[in-house]
Formats: C-alpha cells, structure tokens, sequence
C-alpha cells in the first residue's frame, strides 16, 4: 500500500489561530485533507443523515427525543456538521432524511411534508455547494406521486436522486405497486439510497432483540437491509429494471457475506421457485449484487476487503451514519483496507460517490 493512515497518504493541516469573539486568539483546527500518491483527493459521505424541524412537526414530532438528535437539524447544526466532516476528512455529504412518514395517509400532507423537506435540502446545498449534495424525499406510500416527487426533486431543485426506506408502511419495495417509482429513478439515471427502518426487522423481531447489546440496530438495520436487497432481486425487480442505480446502507447488510447460500437456494428446492434454475429471475443471486452499490460501514479493513472481493471495488463508497455516532475513521478505514489500490481507495473515497451524483 503506497500511503497509510498518519503516514504520507492522510495530511493533517495543522492548526490556525483564529480571534474569538472577544478578541482572544484560539486555536481553530483546518480542514483534515486527504491525500493518496501524492494527489489530494476529494472525499464524499454517501451515508449522512438530517431532519428538517418543520415536516416533523407535521408530524407530531420534534427534535430531542425518540432518536431525533438535535445535531440532526438541517437549519441550526450546520456549523456543528461542518466541523465533524472537516475533522473526519469529510468534504463532500450527500445529506438524507431516513423516511418516517410512509404511515401518513392523508396525500395532500404527505405531499407538504416531502415539499418542505426537498427545499430545505435544496437551500442548505445552495449555501453550501462545496460542501453538500442531497437526495430527495420521496412519499413513497404514493408510488405515482413518488415518481413526480423525485423527478421534481431533481429538475427543479437539482437533488441528486433519492432516500428510501427498506420497506414502506411493511409493504416491500419490491412490490410491482412500486414500479413506477423504480421506472423514474431508471430514467432519470439517478443513484437511490436505501436505507433501513425501524418498523420493518427492528420492530418486527423485537423480542428476541432484547437485552444487551443494541440488538435492535447492530442486527436488525443490517438484516433490514438484507430482507429489502433479497426481494429487489428474487422478485426480478433488478431485471425489469436493469439500469437502476441503488446503494445499500451498512454495506448491504448481510447479504454480500452469505450470497453462496442465495444461490443455492432455489437449486435445493426448485418447486419453490417456478420458471427455472433461480426461479423467476435472469442470473445467479449472487451476479446482481455486483450491480448494486454499498457504503462502506463495515468498522474492520477486513470487511471493507472482503466486500470488495465480493462486488468489486467499483461498488462501493465512503458511509459515517453522521451523526450517529457508530465511527469517526471512514477514511482511515479505506486506507487500511489491504489490498486496495492507490485508485481503488481515491474510488472508493470520493471518486465512484462523485460520478454518481454529479460532484465537480
């Protein structure tokens, strides 16, 4: 490996000595930047969470309690946000809202919930250019007005695609009702971002989820993930739709590891699987998953390497979960991956993130 993590191939810009508001100087840390063979690299969070105060409220909502962390909010935690992703080596977030609304029956104020969202999201990356791209909220309970949603997100308020959720009010992704969402996102060429939810495994598994150990998120998020990823494929949703562009939150939950077993599924019991070797669908399980991105939440360079080796570093960028508090060396953990390449880590530190969502 040609550059390592406090050696040559992460610099840290010291420190700048800046005047307080009373006129004292204090010590102000620069922006960390990171740099592989020599080159400065542009480095982009795939994975970055925020809410908007006003479309909770709607909701019944507020931030503070139930999960919603006050540094979650778009309009009064910049500064705080910006400072993390400045001391994590953080240049570029792609922000998120983790859908809660898809139990909102009523069209017209699920409609006024995702307006208020799309442009929040739009202005705090019109303050920030540099610094924040987005994805659109989209209501997905409304399939048709989802499509309209994420289309306007992109045309009108130049989002860069979409969040959604691993399952909507229970109802799979993969349900040929949510078609015309799929169709849009495939035309529009867009990247969608899928995230987990905590009415889907979480809650659905609760009771053996308790006790110690956070058992609710540390199995229940990723397997969320791995339910939502197992139906897109096994219910052809990838072939009828072959261009979508989808990333999976916690680097596809436990699918990637377990994908031989995927394959053998169907050959081990074909009368539960009509229409041949795999059923319904077009190729091996395991062959969709190279079509499919990842961020890269996996703690240990031994994950991130056999992540790789299992879709190809091609698939895979940069997630902090920002600001929950799962890690702080997203990018220390790319450049202690073994076995990458100075341009797979510049790929998968910035460069995939950036082609995917139009990032100068």
């Amino acid at each position: 490996m040609t550059n390592q993590a406090g050696n040559d191939g992460v610099v840290f810009v010291g420190c700048d000595m800046q005047p307080d508001g009373g006129g004292h100087a204090h010590s102000q840390p620069k922006r960390r930047e990171v740099v592989v063979n020599g080159k400065r690299v542009k480095t982009v969070d795939i994975h970055a969470h925020c809410v908007v105060p006003e479309a909770i409220a709607l909701m019944g909502q507020s931030l503070g309690g139930g999960g919603m962390r006050t540094d979650l909010d778009l309009h009064n935690a910049v500064d705080i946000r910006l400072g993390v992703m400045d001391a994590q080596g953080i240049d570029v977030e792609a922000l998120s809202i983790n859908p809660n609304w898809y139990r909102v029956d009523d069209r017209d104020k699920a409609a006024k919930i995702i307006d208020i969202q799309n442009e929040a999201l739009a202005e705090a990356c019109a303050a920030n250019p540099d610094r924040f791209v987005a994805f659109a909220s989209v209501a997905m309970q409304f399939p048709e007005l989802a499509a309209a949603q994420l289309e306007e997100g992109v045309k009108k308020y130049g989002l860069r695609g979409a969040a959604i959720g691993c399952n909507v009010a229970g109802d799979e992704i993969a349900d040929p009702k949510f078609h015309p969402f799929w169709a849009k996102a495939e035309q529009l060429g867009v990247l969608v971002f899928i995230h987990p939810q905590a009415d889907g495994a979480p809650t659905q598994l609760g009771h053996r989820f308790k006790g110690n150990g956070y058992l609710s998120n540390v199995i229940g998020n990723p397997l969320e993930t791995t339910i939502a990823l197992s139906h897109l494929i096994f219910e052809g949703t990838l072939d009828r739709f072959p261009g979508l562009k989808i990333c999976a939150a916690h680097a596809g939950g436990f699918l990637p590891s377990y994908a031989g077993r995927f394959d053998r599924g169907c050959p081990t019991r074909p009368d539960l699987c009509p229409g041949g070797e795999h059923g319904c669908i077009e190729k091996a399980p395991s062959e969709y998953l190279k079509q499919l991105y990842y961020d890269t939440m996996l703690f240990r360079p031994e994950g991130v390497r056999h992540l790789a080796a299992e879709v190809g570093v091609s698939q895979l960028m940069v997630g902090t979960d920002y600001p929950f508090p799962w890690t702080d060396t997203a990018i220390d953990l790319i450049l202690e991956t073994p076995g990458l390449s100075d341009d797979d880590r510049v790929a998968i530190l910035g460069g995939t993130a950036a082609k995917l969502m139009g990032i100068a």
